[in-house]
């Protein structure tokens, strides 16, 4: 066989199966996905320290409609990046990256105290699986949609932040679609793709041992962060941009 047609034939792979060296350089653009209940302006410590460390961060702010067009929004945002991209979700963000991240660009996964579904699992599948422990929480709008209690947001989603800080949060919520809960997820990028997993060790709203077993089952690297509320990425935002920083030198 000629060199030309060895050539010709690596190149056919390449575009079939990616070629291998499409992520040879590290990733400079960072896309910040976050949880049901808030919009992106929680990211604001992060977002600073990934900066700081020459990185491009883009913050989605994501309807919480229902999976469909939460994942939209999140490839609209890998649209607009020249070159590989690491995806980071927060809480039920975990989901939406776990379907986006099939995108050729995305090149890993950083989940923060967040859920990493399988193929045909959904979120509330997940919460049968290992139980909230704040399932009760919740309260459904006449039309169909979920807000935290008031009196039991602190405690249940953010209790290492000030009381200051968590009652504009809790004035401030963004109701997501009940519906998202039964919604079951088509594709499981960390399959594929490297994956980290940060661990909220005092996390109530997702159970820092259910963090840890989605976790081990998607192979992903773990990073502790002892004493963290569900709200890590506010209260810790140096330890969450240090892993997001990790995934992206790679």
């Amino acid at each position: 066989m000629s060199l030309k047609s060895l050539y010709l034939g690596a190149a056919a792979l390449a575009v079939v199966f990616g070629a291998p060296s499409a992520f040879a350089q590290p990733a400079q653009n960072v896309i910040l996905v976050h949880g049901a209940l808030v919009d992106g302006s929680g990211w604001r410590g992060v977002y600073e320290r990934l900066v700081a460390k020459g990185l491009k961060v883009t913050v989605v702010q994501e309807p919480n409609t229902s999976l469909a067009e939460d994942v939209q929004a999140v490839h609209r945002a890998i649209e607009q990046q020249n070159g590989p991209v690491v995806l980071v979700g927060h809480s039920y963000g975990g989901q939406i990256i776990t379907e986006a991240g099939v995108d050729p660009k995305v090149s890993a996964l950083v989940y923060v105290a967040a859920i990493v579904p399988d193929v045909g699992e959904g979120v509330g599948d997940l919460f049968e699986k290992w139980p909230s422990p704040t399932a009760d929480a919740f309260k459904a709008t006449s039309d169909g949609f979920l807000l935290f209690d008031p009196a039991k947001f602190r405690t249940g989603f953010a209790a290492d932040l000030s009381k200051a800080e968590t009652d504009f949060m809790t004035d401030s919520q963004v109701p997501v679609s009940a519906k998202i809960l039964g919604t079951k997820t088509q594709h499981a990028a960390w399959k594929t793709k490297p994956s980290y997993g940060i661990v909220a060790g005092l996390d109530v709203a997702i159970s820092a041992e259910a963090e840890r077993s989605m976790y081990k089952r998607a192979s992903a690297k773990v990073t502790e962060v002892p004493g963290a509320s569900h709200a890590v990425y506010i209260s810790h935002p140096r330890e969450v941009a240090d892993v997001i920083a990790e995934a992206a030198s790679k």
